[in-house]
């Protein structure tokens, strides 16, 4: 019996990722194979890819908007100020433990604030983070427990709060390819719908820090060299960031729109000059280059998507998966979980893998009668799955970037696997208890 063509497709497009082809390379590839294996021509396979194309430009511009607002706060040497307002704190708190659990909940805090109330992702990081390196090294902080924690703040909160980051994750890329799949969504509580893997999330984290890495690990206090010098920082320009960051929050919950706060945002920074019209293109430039990457990434995920509608074997594969499973739900919400996680490793995003999945997770979860909510937790949850201990996700590259500046922190053993062990088995039994009761 001849293979499915979307089931192919998926499959070399996740090998690929898994051998570190580019990401990209292996969605253009896997779409290719998917529409010859369908019995459509190159031509045919590339049209409906490239019509794809257009569905995720409206996310992949909210991303390049962000880039520059972050890199407009990063100018205005608001993160700096911070970073030595922390280090001050910290050096100033008598007690060991009691530094060491405020130092755990303001990086908690500050990472899950860069997905909503200062929405510059993981830009926060190599600006805070290897600053406090040394008062760290004091407290024998094992960095694996940070590291779990600052991935918590970044996946958690966009799973679960429905602002900034998690606005695009759950609004415009979770519902709207649910809706573009065939189920009618409406009003659902993305809060309440995910509530329950979020509480799986928690979970997790709280083994990581107070069971797992609860123990002192000792590191070799070492000098890290500045590549630049720091930038005086000014209290103006300081205040003008405090206030871009309010009227762009303003702005996006009034709109209910990322790229509209991101846009008035930085508009505030060229209007008061903290930004000079000089500097605004390099600025503006440095931010889309950072953000640029994942931006394309989505793009081509959706063009993926798009090609594998074409084949026209999405309702053969449903049909197959329904005969598998043998109509038992709870086997069949189990084996879309693992698989959300194996595509999910293999890309590194979680925004990219939700295109590809619910193309075929939603009539399979239509034709076995998963309610709405159901559905949707199973399709986020995931998409979720390997964004946190996938080495290519930016969810454990951003907290390497900080943690390893002095070269003490191993990526794939101190970021990767932790956080792996710490979220993915939890995401795995709460997601599928969503699927299960909601």
């Amino acid at each position: 019996m001849m293979i499915n063509a979307v089931l192919l497709a998926v499959i070399v497009m996740v090998g690929l990722s898994l051998a570190r082809v580019h990401v990209v390379l292996s969605l253009v590839i896997g779409a290719l194979v998917g529409g010859l294996v369908a019995g459509m021509s190159v031509a045919d396979t590339l049209t409906a890819f490239q019509g794809g194309i257009k569905n995720g430009a409206e996310i992949a511009l909210s991303y390049a908007m962000l880039g520059a607002f972050a890199m407009a706060i990063a100018h205005s040497g608001l993160p700096q100020m911070i970073a030595d307002k922390l280090i001050m704190k910290v050096n100033n708190t008598d007690g060991a433990g009691k530094l060491k659990w405020l130092l755990c909940g303001i990086l908690v805090v500050m990472a899950m604030m860069s997905q909503n109330i200062v929405p510059i992702h993981i830009a926060f990081i190599p600006l805070i983070v290897p600053p406090l390196l040394l008062v760290m090294n004091r407290l024998q902080l094992d960095r694996r427990a940070v590291a779990c924690i600052l991935t918590f703040g970044l996946v958690n909160t966009y799973m679960f709060i429905p602002y900034g980051f998690g606005d695009i994750f759950l609004n415009q890329i979770i519902l709207k390819n649910v809706n573009d799949a065939g189920m009618a969504t409406g009003d659902i509580s993305m809060m309440k719908t995910m509530t329950i893997p979020a509480l799986g999330m928690l979970l997790g984290l709280l083994i990581a820090v107070f069971v797992t890495y609860r123990k002192p690990r000792a590191y070799r206090d070492i000098e890290i060299a500045k590549e630049t010098p720091a930038k005086a920082v000014n209290g103006y320009d300081v205040a003008v960031a405090v206030g871009a960051i309010l009227v762009a929050l303003g702005a996006q919950l009034m709109t209910d729109s990322l790229l509209i706060g991101s846009l008035v945002g930085f508009a505030v920074f060229m209007a008061t000059g903290v930004v000079k019209w000089r500097e605004a293109n390099d600025v503006f430039n440095d931010g889309i280059k950072m953000m640029a990457m994942i931006g394309f990434i989505m793009i081509c995920a959706q063009g993926f998507a798009e090609a594998m509608k074409a084949t026209g074997q999405i309702d053969t594969l449903v049909d197959g998966a329904m005969q598998l499973f043998g109509g038992n739900k709870a086997m069949a919400a189990l084996a879309m979980l693992i698989v959300g996680l194996i595509v999910t490793l293999g890309i590194g995003s979680s925004f990219s893998t939700v295109p590809i999945i619910a193309t075929i997770y939603v009539p399979l979860c239509m034709a076995m009668g998963f309610s709405v909510p159901a559905t949707v937790a199973l399709v986020a949850t995931a998409g979720v799955l390997g964004d946190a201990g996938s080495p290519a996700s930016d969810s454990t590259l951003g907290p390497t970037m900080g943690l390893d500046a002095d070269g003490q922190h191993d990526h794939i053993k101190d970021s990767v696997v932790p956080t792996f062990i710490h979220y993915n088995i939890p995401l795995i039994i709460f997601g599928w208890v969503a699927a299960m009761v909601l």
